[in-house]
């Protein structure tokens, strides 16, 4: 039986990682050929072609980074020889690297992104792993038409739902709400669920300069107030509950409708989605009549990116707000 080809592309992260021993501290030093020569066996299941993108920790990947990747990426896929593509990333910002890439490659092939927990130097590197597992995944026909796929500790889980919750567990990435995808077992790919739904961005731009703002009690407008006067195009405030905030932030939401900037409202619980279910001063409902734009169940980093494609592709806040609500309310 011909084995498959896949392409594996090496951005650095913990993966990448050893301890120099100048400063007893771990940095990115290894290419992905002496990666792949710790993944034993993986030559009798699949044929494996290394891209060398970048030698970055995840704190270091920036939109722009994740847009080029993105062009790399849909290079490599869209050739007859490649069944599918792993992407090694630094964990920090895994989560978002792959949601941008889930929201902006439209292929049936399978795409996984992978990292690890432990560098090189640590006894219980899972980098190895983790990449046979991902390889494992790729080269699996139930892989296909699933959007992007993040694979940790033999969990497989969409890069949609995923998010890391942990500093230091090696099972640190869960989708918290519906679980894992499927697992790999004996290096098969084992589905539990479906997919539900997909969303595509076509978009060739990503807008960088959008902010991020957690609510806690007490909080006023200061920050909204700093975003739109430092020329931010957008803002997710990641609200209480349900997706309420304290009334002395609503003059700063005013502020930024007054001004043109789109406002999408997550919540900072780790999981459930907003809902304009309080009528209270500073609640879901009175945002909403504000214009602000419900951002589902999307943790703030997430709703981050995918406001950043958003305005990648228009200015039209109606039709932004199309992109984040329409099929969820």
């Amino acid at each position: 039986m011909n084995k498959k080809k896949v392409a594996i592309v090496f951005t650095g992260g913990t993966i990448s990682m050893t301890v120099d021993p100048r400063i007893g501290a771990a940095i990115p030093s290894l290419s992905g050929e002496q990666i792949m020569s710790m993944v034993t066996n993986i030559d009798k299941i699949a044929d494996i072609e290394v891209v060398n993108f970048a030698e970055i920790p995840g704190p270091h990947m920036t939109p722009l980074k994740m847009m080029e990747l993105k062009n790399l990426v849909n290079d490599i896929i869209n050739r007859d020889d490649i069944s599918g593509v792993v992407i090694t990333h630094g964990t920090d910002s895994l989560e978002e690297t792959a949601y941008f890439l889930d929201l902006t490659l439209y292929t049936q092939k399978p795409v996984v992104v992978v990292g690890a927990m432990r560098n090189s130097s640590e006894l219980g590197y899972d980098g190895p792993s983790n990449l046979a597992s991902a390889v494992c995944t790729v080269i699996s026909d139930k892989a296909k038409n699933k959007g992007v796929l993040v694979v940790m500790n033999n969990e497989v889980n969409l890069a949609s739902e995923v998010t890391k919750t942990n500093t230091l567990s090696l099972d640190t990435f869960k989708s918290i709400t519906y679980g894992p995808l499927g697992i790999i077992d004996n290096n098969v790919l084992i589905l539990h669920r479906d997919i539900v739904r997909r969303q595509h961005i076509h978009t060739h731009k990503v807008e960088s300069n959008v902010d991020l703002i957690k609510v806690g009690a007490g909080m006023n407008s200061k920050f909204i107030k700093f975003s739109v006067d430092s020329g931010a195009k957008g803002i997710v405030i990641e609200a209480m509950g349900r997706g309420n905030i304290p009334p002395d932030m609503l003059d700063g939401i005013k502020y930024a409708k007054e001004n043109n900037i789109p406002v999408v409202v997550v919540s900072r619980c780790h999981s459930g989605r907003v809902l304009d279910t309080y009528g209270y001063e500073g609640a879901g409902r009175n945002l909403v009549e504000l214009g602000c734009i419900l951002g589902g169940d999307l943790p703030g980093q997430k709703a981050r990116i995918k406001l950043m494609l958003a305005l990648g592709k228009t200015n039209d806040i109606d039709e932004i707000k199309k992109i984040f609500e329409e099929g969820i309310y």
